[in-house]
């Protein structure tokens, strides 16, 4: 039974959510501010996390990066009144995962929950069935899938979960060339293609060379094949 956590201040938002995730198999548990929810995040160990933005004291946003400058890769779904584009962004570049506007279809949470645990648990069965020791090293770069952490020469790198997810699917295929839209269609899903431009996984890979690339603009780890896509470096691989 997966379990989903909720982080928000209004309690019949919490009663809510509690009895339609309970009614369709989810085990719950929930807080109501941002230090709550970090003692609780560590003893509950959920599948999902559900981010209110709106919090009293520290606002979703800045608690989402303080979680994933901890380390946890867990899937972060947004909930806000908030719809536009600004506000998405921010949400997305904090290290979310999905943002759902409220009110909002609870057969749409539902689905949205169901498709990023799916995707989050795909990651490391699909790198781990790869690679059986669950590591793939290029070079000075480990990607561990279990620990959902990429390393450079023994240093923890500060991924977000979607960029960590982009790096595991191109190293399991060592040297491989994949197309924007199909890294695209891996990550997001089919049936979030449509809505999401390519361009997307263009900017995800500039992070992500900022990020484990010496010299972002000559990499060696994640390359450009021209004209086609992206591939992991297979001639580092070890």
């Amino acid at each position: 039974m997966y379990k989903v956590m909720l982080i928000d201040d209004e309690d019949n938002l919490q009663q809510a959510i509690e009895q339609l995730l309970v009614s369709n198999g989810y085990a719950f548990c929930g807080a109501k501010d941002a230090e709550s929810g970090l003692d609780l995040l560590a003893s509950e160990h959920p599948d999902l996390l559900l981010l209110d933005v709106m919090l009293p004291g520290t606002n979703g946003f800045d608690l989402c990066a303080r979680i994933r400058e901890q380390g946890r890769r867990i899937p972060v779904i947004f909930l806000s009144a908030k719809c536009d584009i600004v506000d998405k962004s921010i949400g997305f570049r904090s290290g979310g995962d999905d943002y759902v506007t409220k009110p909002f279809d609870s057969t749409e949470l539902l689905l949205r929950i169901e498709a990023n645990i799916r995707r989050h648990k795909d990651t490391i069965d699909f790198a781990r069935c790869r690679n059986r020791e669950g590591v793939a090293c290029i070079g000075d770069l480990e990607v561990r899938f279990g620990e959902y952490e990429v390393r450079v020469k023994g240093r923890p790198v500060a991924l977000t979960t979607k960029e960590f997810e982009i790096v595991a699917f191109l190293a399991a295929h060592p040297g491989k060339v994949f197309t924007r839209s199909q890294i695209q269609e891996y990550i997001w899903g089919e049936s979030d293609v449509e809505c999401k431009p390519t361009n997307n996984i263009t900017v995800f890979v500039r992070k992500i060379r900022e990020k484990i690339e010496e010299n972002p603009s000559e990499p060696k780890y994640l390359l450009t094949v021209q004209r086609v896509g992206y591939k992991m470096a297979d001639d580092l691989y070890r």
